[in-house]
Protein backbone atom coordinates (compact mmCIF):
# COMPACT_ATOMS: atom_id res chain seq x y z
CA UNK A 1 0.00 0.00 0.00
CA UNK A 2 1.32 3.33 -0.97
CA UNK A 3 2.01 5.77 1.78
CA UNK A 4 -0.44 8.36 0.53
CA UNK A 5 -3.23 5.97 -0.30
CA UNK A 6 -6.40 6.76 1.66
CA UNK A 7 -8.00 3.99 3.58
CA UNK A 8 -11.76 4.01 3.08
CA UNK A 9 -13.76 4.51 6.23
CA UNK A 10 -15.65 1.51 7.41
CA UNK A 11 -19.40 1.97 7.27
CA UNK A 12 -21.13 0.88 10.41
CA UNK A 13 -23.10 -2.24 9.96
CA UNK A 14 -26.79 -1.84 10.55
CA UNK A 15 -27.17 -4.89 12.70
CA UNK A 16 -29.96 -5.18 15.16
CA UNK A 17 -29.01 -3.33 18.31
CA UNK A 18 -26.28 -1.47 16.46
CA UNK A 19 -27.98 1.81 15.53
CA UNK A 20 -26.04 4.64 13.95
CA UNK A 21 -25.05 7.73 15.84
CA UNK A 22 -27.88 10.29 15.86
CA UNK A 23 -27.34 12.99 13.29
CA UNK A 24 -27.17 16.60 14.29
CA UNK A 25 -30.65 18.03 14.69
CA UNK A 26 -31.78 19.93 11.70
CA UNK A 27 -32.74 23.62 12.23
CA UNK A 28 -36.45 23.98 12.89
CA UNK A 29 -38.27 26.33 10.53
CA UNK A 30 -39.22 29.64 12.10
CA UNK A 31 -42.82 29.87 13.28
CA UNK A 32 -44.92 31.92 10.90
CA UNK A 33 -45.66 35.43 12.14
CA UNK A 34 -49.15 36.06 13.30
CA UNK A 35 -51.10 38.01 10.73
CA UNK A 36 -51.63 41.64 11.71
CA UNK A 37 -55.24 42.40 12.43
CA UNK A 38 -56.15 46.06 12.87
CA UNK A 39 -58.32 47.01 15.82
CA UNK A 40 -60.93 48.24 13.33
CA UNK A 41 -61.06 46.17 10.18
CA UNK A 42 -62.89 46.64 6.92
CA UNK A 43 -66.14 45.26 8.34
CA UNK A 44 -65.88 47.61 11.32
CA UNK A 45 -65.38 50.62 9.07
CA UNK A 46 -68.36 49.54 6.99
CA UNK A 47 -70.57 49.35 10.09
CA UNK A 48 -69.35 52.70 11.44
CA UNK A 49 -69.91 54.38 8.08
CA UNK A 50 -73.40 52.88 7.77
CA UNK A 51 -74.35 53.79 11.34
CA UNK A 52 -73.20 57.41 11.20
CA UNK A 53 -74.55 58.06 7.71
CA UNK A 54 -77.97 56.69 8.70
CA UNK A 55 -77.92 58.78 11.87
CA UNK A 56 -76.95 62.00 10.06
CA UNK A 57 -79.51 61.43 7.31
CA UNK A 58 -82.33 60.79 9.79
CA UNK A 59 -81.41 63.87 11.84
CA UNK A 60 -81.27 65.99 8.67
CA UNK A 61 -84.71 64.78 7.60
CA UNK A 62 -86.39 65.51 10.94
CA UNK A 63 -84.70 68.92 11.19
CA UNK A 64 -85.88 69.91 7.74
CA UNK A 65 -89.43 69.04 8.77
CA UNK A 66 -89.02 70.90 12.08
CA UNK A 67 -87.76 74.02 10.28
CA UNK A 68 -90.71 73.94 7.87
CA UNK A 69 -93.21 73.68 10.73
CA UNK A 70 -91.43 76.40 12.71
CA UNK A 71 -91.42 78.78 9.74
CA UNK A 72 -95.12 78.08 9.19
CA UNK A 73 -95.84 78.86 12.86
CA UNK A 74 -93.81 82.09 12.97
CA UNK A 75 -94.31 83.38 9.42
CA UNK A 76 -96.50 86.27 10.60
CA UNK A 77 -93.70 87.44 12.95
CA UNK A 78 -90.97 86.98 10.32
CA UNK A 79 -92.87 89.11 7.78
CA UNK A 80 -92.87 92.15 10.06
CA UNK A 81 -90.76 94.95 8.55
CA UNK A 82 -88.65 95.37 11.70
CA UNK A 83 -87.45 91.74 11.59
CA UNK A 84 -84.33 91.53 9.38
CA UNK A 85 -83.82 88.44 7.20
CA UNK A 86 -80.19 88.26 8.26
CA UNK A 87 -81.16 87.74 11.90
CA UNK A 88 -83.81 85.18 10.99
CA UNK A 89 -81.23 83.03 9.20
CA UNK A 90 -78.06 83.58 11.22
CA UNK A 91 -79.35 84.50 14.69
CA UNK A 92 -82.34 82.23 14.88
CA UNK A 93 -82.16 79.21 12.54
CA UNK A 94 -78.38 78.84 12.64
CA UNK A 95 -78.77 78.24 16.38
CA UNK A 96 -82.15 76.49 16.10
CA UNK A 97 -80.65 73.59 14.12
CA UNK A 98 -77.92 72.43 16.58
CA UNK A 99 -80.24 72.84 19.57
CA UNK A 100 -82.95 70.59 18.15
CA UNK A 101 -80.45 68.21 16.56
CA UNK A 102 -79.03 67.59 20.02
CA UNK A 103 -82.52 67.29 21.50
CA UNK A 104 -83.55 64.63 18.96
CA UNK A 105 -80.20 62.83 19.10
CA UNK A 106 -81.13 59.98 21.52
CA UNK A 107 -84.26 59.22 19.51
CA UNK A 108 -82.42 58.94 16.20
CA UNK A 109 -79.43 57.09 17.62
CA UNK A 110 -81.86 54.35 18.57
CA UNK A 111 -83.85 54.46 15.34
CA UNK A 112 -80.70 54.45 13.20
CA UNK A 113 -79.29 51.38 14.95
CA UNK A 114 -82.62 49.55 14.73
CA UNK A 115 -83.06 50.38 11.04
CA UNK A 116 -79.69 49.50 9.58
CA UNK A 117 -79.03 46.50 11.88
CA UNK A 118 -82.45 44.98 11.10
CA UNK A 119 -81.75 45.53 7.42
CA UNK A 120 -78.40 43.71 7.69
CA UNK A 121 -80.02 40.89 9.66
CA UNK A 122 -82.72 40.53 6.99
CA UNK A 123 -79.98 40.27 4.33
CA UNK A 124 -78.19 37.62 6.48
CA UNK A 125 -75.13 39.88 6.81
CA UNK A 126 -75.16 39.47 10.60
CA UNK A 127 -75.37 35.68 10.17
CA UNK A 128 -72.39 35.73 7.81
CA UNK A 129 -70.30 37.76 10.26
CA UNK A 130 -71.08 35.41 13.14
CA UNK A 131 -70.51 32.32 10.95
CA UNK A 132 -67.03 33.60 10.04
CA UNK A 133 -66.00 33.26 13.69
CA UNK A 134 -66.75 36.81 14.89
CA UNK A 135 -68.41 36.85 18.27
CA UNK A 136 -71.38 39.08 18.93
CA UNK A 137 -69.35 40.89 21.57
CA UNK A 138 -66.74 41.66 18.90
CA UNK A 139 -69.49 42.73 16.51
CA UNK A 140 -70.53 45.43 18.98
CA UNK A 141 -67.12 47.15 18.78
CA UNK A 142 -67.92 49.39 15.76
CA UNK A 143 -71.30 50.22 17.32
CA UNK A 144 -69.62 51.46 20.49
CA UNK A 145 -67.05 53.43 18.48
CA UNK A 146 -69.89 55.14 16.60
CA UNK A 147 -71.68 55.81 19.89
CA UNK A 148 -68.46 57.35 21.25
CA UNK A 149 -68.32 59.72 18.25
CA UNK A 150 -71.94 60.79 18.87
CA UNK A 151 -71.32 61.10 22.64
CA UNK A 152 -68.29 63.33 22.02
CA UNK A 153 -70.32 65.51 19.66
CA UNK A 154 -73.09 65.69 22.30
CA UNK A 155 -70.60 66.79 24.97
CA UNK A 156 -69.11 69.52 22.77
CA UNK A 157 -72.53 70.78 21.65
CA UNK A 158 -74.05 70.77 25.15
CA UNK A 159 -71.06 72.25 26.91
CA UNK A 160 -69.74 74.88 24.50
CA UNK A 161 -71.68 75.51 21.29
CA UNK A 162 -75.38 75.31 22.14
CA UNK A 163 -75.37 77.57 25.27
CA UNK A 164 -73.93 80.55 23.39
CA UNK A 165 -76.24 79.81 20.46
CA UNK A 166 -79.24 79.64 22.79
CA UNK A 167 -78.39 83.06 24.16
CA UNK A 168 -78.57 84.55 20.65
CA UNK A 169 -81.65 82.54 19.64
CA UNK A 170 -83.64 83.34 22.80
CA UNK A 171 -82.68 87.01 22.56
CA UNK A 172 -84.10 87.02 19.01
CA UNK A 173 -87.32 85.39 20.23
CA UNK A 174 -87.64 87.85 23.09
CA UNK A 175 -87.11 90.86 20.83
CA UNK A 176 -89.12 89.90 17.75
CA UNK A 177 -91.48 87.04 18.63
CA UNK A 178 -92.51 86.83 22.27
CA UNK A 179 -90.83 87.58 25.54
CA UNK A 180 -90.06 84.56 27.68
CA UNK A 181 -88.12 86.34 30.40
CA UNK A 182 -89.40 86.29 33.95
CA UNK A 183 -91.14 89.58 34.80
CA UNK A 184 -92.41 89.09 38.33
CA UNK A 185 -91.56 87.11 41.42
CA UNK A 186 -92.60 87.12 45.07
CA UNK A 187 -91.68 85.81 48.52
CA UNK A 188 -87.92 85.99 48.08
CA UNK A 189 -85.73 84.83 50.96
CA UNK A 190 -82.00 84.66 50.32
CA UNK A 191 -78.71 85.05 52.18
CA UNK A 192 -76.62 87.93 50.82
CA UNK A 193 -73.70 87.56 53.24
CA UNK A 194 -72.69 85.56 56.27
CA UNK A 195 -75.51 85.93 58.83
CA UNK A 196 -77.21 88.56 56.61
CA UNK A 197 -80.56 87.67 55.04
CA UNK A 198 -82.73 89.52 52.53
CA UNK A 199 -86.51 89.31 52.32
CA UNK A 200 -88.53 90.77 49.42
CA UNK A 201 -92.28 90.51 49.20
CA UNK A 202 -92.39 91.07 45.41
CA UNK A 203 -90.23 92.28 42.53
CA UNK A 204 -91.29 93.78 39.18
CA UNK A 205 -88.69 93.42 36.43
CA UNK A 206 -90.13 96.06 34.10
CA UNK A 207 -89.80 98.82 36.70
CA UNK A 208 -86.92 97.05 38.50
CA UNK A 209 -88.51 97.80 41.85
CA UNK A 210 -88.63 95.54 44.90
CA UNK A 211 -91.52 96.04 47.33
CA UNK A 212 -91.51 95.48 51.13
CA UNK A 213 -87.79 94.82 51.47
CA UNK A 214 -86.08 93.80 54.72
CA UNK A 215 -82.44 93.03 55.51
CA UNK A 216 -81.73 91.22 58.79
CA UNK A 217 -78.24 90.90 60.27
CA UNK A 218 -77.58 88.30 62.94
CA UNK A 219 -74.73 87.56 65.30
CA UNK A 220 -75.15 83.92 66.15
CA UNK A 221 -78.78 83.57 67.19
CA UNK A 222 -79.16 87.25 68.08
CA UNK A 223 -80.68 89.84 65.73
CA UNK A 224 -78.26 92.79 65.51
CA UNK A 225 -80.02 95.12 63.05
CA UNK A 226 -82.96 95.25 60.69
CA UNK A 227 -83.25 97.48 57.60
CA UNK A 228 -86.71 97.88 56.05
CA UNK A 229 -87.99 99.84 53.07
CA UNK A 230 -91.31 100.01 51.30
CA UNK A 231 -89.56 100.23 47.92
CA UNK A 232 -86.05 99.65 46.59
CA UNK A 233 -85.12 100.23 42.95
CA UNK A 234 -82.24 98.41 41.30
CA UNK A 235 -79.45 100.78 40.17
CA UNK A 236 -77.07 98.33 38.47
CA UNK A 237 -74.31 96.08 39.71
CA UNK A 238 -75.14 95.31 43.33
CA UNK A 239 -76.47 98.80 44.10
CA UNK A 240 -80.02 99.58 45.21
CA UNK A 241 -81.73 102.91 45.92
CA UNK A 242 -84.32 103.30 48.68
CA UNK A 243 -86.46 106.48 48.63
CA UNK A 244 -87.14 105.98 52.36
CA UNK A 245 -85.78 103.54 54.90
CA UNK A 246 -85.94 102.52 58.53
CA UNK A 247 -83.02 100.94 60.42
CA UNK A 248 -83.49 99.45 63.88
CA UNK A 249 -80.38 98.37 65.80
CA UNK A 250 -80.24 96.24 68.95
CA UNK A 251 -76.97 97.01 70.80
CA UNK A 252 -78.30 95.60 74.06
CA UNK A 253 -81.69 95.43 75.66
CA UNK A 254 -82.84 98.62 73.98
CA UNK A 255 -83.48 99.44 70.31
CA UNK A 256 -82.16 102.42 68.34
CA UNK A 257 -84.22 103.59 65.37
CA UNK A 258 -82.90 105.53 62.37
CA UNK A 259 -85.24 106.89 59.69
CA UNK A 260 -84.00 108.50 56.50
CA UNK A 261 -84.48 109.17 52.80
CA UNK A 262 -82.63 108.46 49.54
CA UNK A 263 -80.33 105.69 50.68
CA UNK A 264 -77.97 104.14 48.12
CA UNK A 265 -76.57 100.86 49.40
CA UNK A 266 -74.77 97.75 48.18
CA UNK A 267 -76.88 94.67 48.95
CA UNK A 268 -74.54 92.20 47.17
CA UNK A 269 -77.39 90.84 45.11
CA UNK A 270 -78.83 91.33 41.62
CA UNK A 271 -82.26 90.57 40.18
CA UNK A 272 -80.77 87.70 38.16
CA UNK A 273 -80.02 85.94 41.45
CA UNK A 274 -83.70 85.48 42.25
CA UNK A 275 -85.56 86.31 39.02
CA UNK A 276 -85.09 82.94 37.34
CA UNK A 277 -86.52 81.76 34.03
CA UNK A 278 -86.55 78.10 32.99
CA UNK A 279 -84.68 79.14 29.82
CA UNK A 280 -81.78 80.74 31.68
CA UNK A 281 -80.07 77.40 32.26
CA UNK A 282 -79.97 76.80 28.50
CA UNK A 283 -77.73 79.84 28.06
CA UNK A 284 -75.02 78.66 30.46
CA UNK A 285 -72.03 76.42 29.90
CA UNK A 286 -71.49 73.50 32.26
CA UNK A 287 -68.93 75.37 34.36
CA UNK A 288 -71.20 78.41 34.59
CA UNK A 289 -74.09 76.29 35.83
CA UNK A 290 -71.86 74.68 38.45
CA UNK A 291 -70.67 78.07 39.73
CA UNK A 292 -74.21 79.46 39.76
CA UNK A 293 -75.58 76.50 41.72
CA UNK A 294 -72.73 76.71 44.23
CA UNK A 295 -73.27 80.44 44.71
CA UNK A 296 -77.00 80.06 45.19
CA UNK A 297 -76.54 77.23 47.68
CA UNK A 298 -74.23 79.42 49.74
CA UNK A 299 -77.00 82.01 49.82
CA UNK A 300 -79.59 79.46 50.85
CA UNK A 301 -81.63 79.93 47.67
CA UNK A 302 -84.01 77.17 46.60
CA UNK A 303 -84.29 78.08 42.91
CA UNK A 304 -81.45 75.88 41.67
CA UNK A 305 -83.42 72.75 40.72
CA UNK A 306 -83.80 73.79 37.07
CA UNK A 307 -80.08 74.43 36.73
CA UNK A 308 -79.06 71.22 38.49
CA UNK A 309 -81.45 69.23 36.31
CA UNK A 310 -80.06 70.79 33.13
CA UNK A 311 -76.48 70.03 34.15
CA UNK A 312 -77.20 66.38 34.98
CA UNK A 313 -79.25 65.93 31.80
CA UNK A 314 -76.28 67.06 29.73
CA UNK A 315 -74.02 64.41 31.25
CA UNK A 316 -76.74 61.74 31.12
CA UNK A 317 -77.21 62.42 27.40
CA UNK A 318 -73.59 61.39 26.80
CA UNK A 319 -74.12 57.94 28.30
CA UNK A 320 -77.53 57.52 26.69
CA UNK A 321 -75.81 57.25 23.31
CA UNK A 322 -74.01 54.07 24.47
CA UNK A 323 -77.04 52.57 26.21
CA UNK A 324 -79.48 53.12 23.34
CA UNK A 325 -76.93 51.93 20.78
CA UNK A 326 -76.38 48.73 22.74
CA UNK A 327 -80.11 48.05 23.13
CA UNK A 328 -80.78 48.76 19.45
CA UNK A 329 -78.01 46.43 18.28
CA UNK A 330 -79.02 43.59 20.58
CA UNK A 331 -82.70 43.96 19.77
CA UNK A 332 -82.38 43.98 15.99
CA UNK A 333 -79.47 41.59 15.35
CA UNK A 334 -81.72 38.54 14.99
CA UNK A 335 -83.34 37.82 11.64
CA UNK A 336 -87.10 38.09 12.08
CA UNK A 337 -89.68 36.36 9.93
CA UNK A 338 -91.73 39.52 9.69
CA UNK A 339 -88.78 41.62 8.45
CA UNK A 340 -88.08 45.12 9.76
CA UNK A 341 -91.61 45.80 10.99
CA UNK A 342 -91.55 44.14 14.40
CA UNK A 343 -88.09 45.53 15.26
CA UNK A 344 -89.11 49.05 14.30
CA UNK A 345 -92.31 48.81 16.35
CA UNK A 346 -90.43 47.59 19.43
CA UNK A 347 -87.72 50.19 18.84
CA UNK A 348 -90.18 53.07 18.56
CA UNK A 349 -92.04 51.86 21.67
CA UNK A 350 -88.84 51.72 23.73
CA UNK A 351 -87.61 55.04 22.38
CA UNK A 352 -90.82 56.93 23.09
CA UNK A 353 -90.92 55.26 26.51
CA UNK A 354 -87.45 56.67 27.15
CA UNK A 355 -88.52 60.16 26.07
CA UNK A 356 -91.72 59.99 28.14
CA UNK A 357 -89.82 58.83 31.21
CA UNK A 358 -87.25 61.62 30.75
CA UNK A 359 -90.04 64.21 30.51
CA UNK A 360 -91.89 62.92 33.57
CA UNK A 361 -88.83 62.74 35.78
CA UNK A 362 -87.85 66.24 34.66
CA UNK A 363 -91.23 67.56 35.75
CA UNK A 364 -90.92 65.75 39.08
CA UNK A 365 -87.54 67.38 39.67
CA UNK A 366 -88.82 70.83 38.73
CA UNK A 367 -91.62 70.75 41.31
CA UNK A 368 -89.33 69.23 43.96
CA UNK A 369 -90.75 65.69 44.11
CA UNK A 370 -87.49 64.11 42.90
CA UNK A 371 -83.83 65.04 43.21
CA UNK A 372 -82.47 66.58 39.97
CA UNK A 373 -79.63 64.05 39.63
CA UNK A 374 -82.03 61.13 40.03
CA UNK A 375 -84.50 62.60 37.54
CA UNK A 376 -81.75 62.96 34.92
CA UNK A 377 -80.16 59.54 35.45
CA UNK A 378 -83.21 57.36 36.21
CA UNK A 379 -84.10 56.69 32.52
CA UNK A 380 -80.53 55.56 31.84
CA UNK A 381 -80.52 53.34 34.92
CA UNK A 382 -83.77 51.62 33.93
CA UNK A 383 -82.62 51.11 30.36
CA UNK A 384 -79.37 49.56 31.57
CA UNK A 385 -81.46 46.82 33.20
CA UNK A 386 -83.45 46.45 29.97
CA UNK A 387 -80.19 46.04 28.04
CA UNK A 388 -79.07 43.26 30.42
CA UNK A 389 -82.33 41.38 29.89
CA UNK A 390 -82.06 41.71 26.10
CA UNK A 391 -78.41 40.60 26.13
CA UNK A 392 -79.48 37.09 27.13
CA UNK A 393 -81.48 36.77 23.92
CA UNK A 394 -78.75 38.15 21.67
CA UNK A 395 -77.28 35.81 19.03
CA UNK A 396 -73.98 34.60 20.46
Amino acid sequence: MKPHDEVPEEQPSLQPGNSPEPAAEEAQPAAPKKAYRPWLGRTDRYLIRTFLSTYILSIALILSIAVVFDVNEKISDFLKPEVPLYKIVFHYYLNFIPFYANMFSPLFVFISVIFFTSNMAANTEIVAMLASGMSFRRLLRPYMVSAAVIALATYVLNGFIIPSGNEVRLAFEQEYIKSRSAKYTSNIQIAIDKDVYLYINSYESQSQVAYSLAVDEFKGQKLVSRLTAEEASYSGGDSWHMPSFHIRRFPGLKAIDTVGYDLDTNLRIRPTDFLVNDKDALKMRNDQISRYVERQRERGASNTRIFELELHKRYAAIFSAFILTFIGAVLSAKKMKNGLGINLVIGFALCFGYILLTTLTGQFATVGIMAPWLAAWLPNILFVFISFSLWRKAPQ
